[in-house]
Order: structure tokens, then C-alpha cells, then sequence
């Protein structure tokens, strides 16, 4: 035997069986980590059938495309199209933020439907091991070293892999039935208190919505659907334009602000979600530049921060403490509170009456915008009672409050899973050769 077999052999003999660091009990045997034509078969079944055409959703997997999308995007003929049966895998190869070479899932559906023939559509052996590849393909970062050295990016951005150098792509899987059954089972658990969590979170923010139209007016009218017992009988609602409600308009629109690594945190559009302001986009300004940045004005606790465009019409109130500066597509609004509390204007800025009438008058095709001088001449409905304004505004807070609460525990569900699943697969360095 010569030394350089001897040396391959001794490799082999000391390189670690491939295994998971949580397991099932009664489960020893090492994975496999071979290529995924070994385990998924490329089906090419047309769609002769007229089957309806579904479309693969990062977050609600393979659905109906018209109840997704709200509309057909389909050909008039879609017989060239590729049948999906119930768990197939699907490869979109369709470019996402997250995931820049595609994503991948598992048909979870009776019966056949058609699927877009730019979509690889594979057979696994059985059901299990099909959703053990859905989930692995979940996270970013696993999706990404699977894909990308498979993956050339072609003209616009497009994505140029066939489905054999897809299915030449290797995965660490449980050889065993078995194991990929009880994998499988506890993923689906997971999945459906995901789910279930889901659905509640969404009940709330409709049943929101839909009180929030019966408490605030219909344009043009001047009294909600619904009025609370105590002030059904203290008269019509006033309405002028919004600039009569408001103290103070701070507006540092135009010129970019100076930015730097670290200093005060910058606010700017991008940090105004609707109904909440999100700072995971650090930017921020020097401090030494923060006095000779913010002269227009000097935001404080209470007042509302409204963006004019990309997006537009998002609401948030400003921050209760700290140091903050005011960026671009930015209104600051500081209310007369001996007339509208800040509380009610922000609660009726979301409303539909008033999202609505903002659009209206909104300019642009591509990004649309509003004017501050048109903005806060929009009519403005409230009721003259500021009892009435705080019982609104704590209705929809505690409302606010309990979909906030439901919401974090979604996200702590999603993590759980997000740590299950670094746990049950192998880490990426562990299946190295």
C-alpha cells in the first residue's frame, strides 16, 4: 500500500461520524451527507390537466396564486406548466432579500395543482424527509452556503442552475426512516403552534381595524359608528383641518443629514413602521454636529413622527427618553393638547378615514408623497371632549399592548424553532471534506 493510500485511509478512519447535536433516543447511526439526487427524483409532469396555478411564498408556502397575489400573473395557457402533488419540493429560483438564490418548500396540499416550469419539482421517498429539507433551506445563512456556490447570477439578476446542479447540492440527512418520521413530527408541532400564534395575532389586528372604523368618522361625516356609553350624548364631533390641532410642524425634509458610525441615534423614514418605530437601522450623527443639525427644532416625548414618503403615511410616537436627531421624509407634530391629545392624533392618523384621505392627496407613481402644507390642511374630525380622546386612545393602546404581547410570543416560537433547528442539523463546519 502506498503512503499517500495509507494517509487517505488513516484520514478516514479519524474524521467524526456525522451526527446532530440533539437526537432522538434510540437513534446511534450517522448521517449521510450526499448529494440530494440520491434522495429527491425531478418529476417533469405537465400540466395537461388545467390544474390551478399556485405560487411559492417565503412565509405561506405553496399557495393559490389569485388568493395569494389577489390576481392570475399565470400564462393564458399553462399546459407547459409543472404538475405539484402533495410533498413534492419545490426550488423557486427566484431571488428574495433573504434569500438571493430562492427558496425551497414542501407541496402540503390535496391533490394536483401547477406550478410555474421555471420551478425545479422534485419526489421525495416519503413525507418526512421532504419537510426535513423545507426546514433546513429556512434559514438564510444555510440557504446561502448550499446555494450559492451552485448558483451564477445572469442578466437583471436572474438566477442561471438547472435542476441537476440543484440536486447536486449535498445535505446532512438521517439515513434512517425512522429518524427523519420523528424529526419530521416534532417540525410540524412546531410549525403548527406557529401557526395557530399566527392566526391570532392576525385575528387581533383585524378585529383592530375593524374597530377602528366604527370609532373614528367616515370622511365627511361627524360622529363615529360607535360611541362609548358615557359621551353618546355630548354632541357632534368638531372637524377643521388638522393644522388648527397642532402646536408645533418640525420638518427637516431636504438636505441629507451628516452621518457618521456612532454618535445620537438618527431617525429617519425608514425607522417609522406603522404604529411603531423601529431602530434596528442604526444610523446616527456626530454629536458634536447635533446642535448645528437640529435648529428647526428639538423633538420631545409625546410628539408623533409622521413620514411623508417611501413610505408614506407611516405613525409613530416619538421615543418617552433619550437623545434623538430627526432625518429626511420626516414630520415631527406636536399637538395643542388643551384641544387633541397626542395620544388621539396618533391613534386617528392610522385610522382608515384618515390613511385614506392622506392618499388622496398624495402626488407620484413610483413612490408616492404628500406636501407638509397640503398634509395638515387635511380635515381633521376629533371629538371636543378630551375625556372621549383618552378613552379612545386607551382602547385601541391596551389593544395595542395585547397584539404586541402576542406578537412576542410568535417571535419566541419562531426562535425556539430557529434553535431546535441548529441543533438537529449538523453545523455546516461539522460536514466539511
Amino acid at each position: 500500500m502506498s503512503s499517500k493510500t495509507k494517509t487517505t485511509s488513516a484520514l478516514e478512519e479519524i474524521k467524526p461520524a456525522l451526527v446532530p447535536k440533539l437526537r432522538f433516543p434510540g437513534f446511534d447511526k450517522p448521517w449521510s451527507y450526499d448529494p440530494l439526487s440520491k434522495i429527491l427524483k425531478e418529476h417533469k409532469i405537465k400540466n395537461t390537466a388545467g390544474r390551478d396555478v399556485f405560487s411559492v411564498s417565503m412565509e405561506y408556502g405553496i399557495v393559490n396564486q389569485i388568493e395569494l397575489l389577489g390576481r392570475s400573473f399565470a400564462a393564458s395557457d399553462t399546459s407547459h406548466y409543472t404538475i405539484g402533488r402533495r410533498f413534492d419540493v419545490v426550488y423557486t429560483k427566484s431571488p428574495l432579500k433573504a434569500f438571493p438564490f430562492g427558496i425551497v418548500k414542501q407541496c402540503k396540499f390535496d391533490g394536483e395543482v401547477a406550478l410555474s416550469p421555471l420551478y425545479g419539482v422534485f419526489t421525495p421517498p416519503n413525507p418526512y424527509v421532504g419537510l426535513m429539507i423545507e426546514a433546513y433551506f429556512e434559514a438564510p445563512n444555510r440557504s446561502k452556503e448550499f446555494l450559492s456556490p451552485l448558483c451564477q447570477k445572469g442578466a437583471k439578476n436572474t438566477l442561471q442552475i438547472t435542476n441537476t446542479t440543484f440536486l447536486s447540492g449535498r445535505l446532512p440527512l438521517p439515513m434512517e426512516q425512522a429518524e427523519q418520521q420523528k424529526i419530521a413530527e416534532c417540525l410540524s408541532s412546531m410549525d403548527e403552534l406557529i401557526s395557530a400564534q399566527g392566526r391570532k395575532v392576525e385575528i387581533l389586528k383585524v378585529h383592530k381595524k375593524g374597530l377602528m372604523q366604527r370609532l373614528f368618522p367616515r370622511g365627511g361625516e361627524s360622529q363615529p359608528d360607535f360611541r362609548f356609553p358615557e359621551f353618546q350624548n355630548t354632541g357632534e364631533w368638531e372637524r377643521e383641518e388638522l393644522s388648527n390641532c397642532l402646536k408645533k410642524v418640525i420638518d427637516y425634509r431636504g438636505k441629507a443629514p451628516p452621518k457618521s458610525d456612532s454618535g445620537v441615534p438618527l431617525i429617519t423614514a425608514k425607522n417609522v413602521r406603522f404604529g411603531w418605530l423601529d431602530m434596528t437601522n442604526d444610523e446616527y450623527i456626530e454629536e458634536s454636529k447635533y446642535e448645528e443639525w437640529m435648529t428647526r427644532g428639538i423633538p420631545q416625548a409625546g410628539d408623533i413622527l409622521f413620514t411623508t414618503e417611501a413610505p408614506l403615511g407611516n405613525v409613530a410616537l416619538f421615543p418617552c427618553s433619550g437623545k434623538f436627531a430627526l432625518g429626511q421624509r420626516l414630520l415631527t407634530l406636536r399637538s395643542k393638547t388643551e384641544r387633541c391629545l397626542p395620544e388621539f392624533l396618533f391613534h386617528s392618523l392610522l385610522s382608515p378615514t384618515m390613511q385614506e384621505d392622506i392618499d388622496f392627496h398624495s402626488t407620484g407613481s413610483t413612490a408616492k408623497g404628500i406636501k407638509s402644507s397640503v398634509f395638515v390642511r387635511l380635515s381633521f374630525c376629533y371629538p371636543k371632549n378630551i375625556d372621549e380622546q383618552q378613552r379612545i386612545a386607551d382602547c385601541l393602546t391596551s389593544l395595542d399592548d395585547l397584539i404586541a404581547t402576542q406578537t412576542q410570543k410568535l417571535e419566541a416560537l419562531k426562535a425556539h424553532k430557529k434553535g431546535l433547528m441548529q441543533q438537529i442539523f449538523p453545523a455546516p463546519v461539522e460536514v466539511e471534506v
